[in-house]
């Protein structure tokens, strides 16, 4: 039996914390599906298809993990798709509450489905896609942050070059 777990989250944009997590996932998991969902409590920067996109750059050197853009309930899709695991990351203590109601809640929808929490690598551990767009925003160097291509989509969403004077 495959051991097959889905990673699920907004990804506006994918960050070197998300990586850092598919990453290590896909060493724990004989496939992960990175699923890209559309929180609707937010007001994405990229669309859907660029963020898949962008994804699948960034990972493209990994040959079990696939992306997947996906609407609905997370648990309907891992059922779907004959998943055994939820693969989330955490980056602190503040991020526990908030996923731990969620796995609650996942925990209803389909006790077959286990979620897994690991804890992002400690250089990433103050990482969000909303803090890499406000400092993206004002042309900050993003470089040690995200990958090249989420680096240079985010100048072409704000306008800017990156070329260097």
């Amino acid at each position: 039996m495959t051991r097959l777990a889905i990673c699920p989250g907004s990804f506006d944009p994918v960050t070197y914390g998300h990586l850092d997590i598919i990453r290590r996932g896909a060493t724990v998991f004989d496939e992960v599906i990175v699923a890209v969902f559309n929180n609707q409590s937010k007001a994405p920067l990229f669309s859907v298809e660029e963020r898949v996109h962008l994804l699948e750059v960034a990972t493209e050197d990994l040959e079990n993990v696939k992306v997947d853009a996906c609407s609905g309930l997370l648990m309907d899709y891992a059922k779907e798709q004959g998943a055994q695991a939820i693969l989330r990351g955490l980056r602190a203590v503040s991020d526990f509450e908030y996923e731990m109601q969620i796995t609650s809640m996942n925990r209803k929808l389909n006790e077959d489905i286990e979620t897994f929490f690991m804890m992002t690598n400690n250089q990433f551990s103050f990482l969000s896609s909303s803090m890499v767009k406000e400092v993206a925003k004002y042309n900050a160097n993003v470089s040690d942050l995200v990958p090249e291509a989420v680096e240079k989509a985010l100048a072409t969403k704000f306008r800017y070059s990156l070329e260097k004077s």
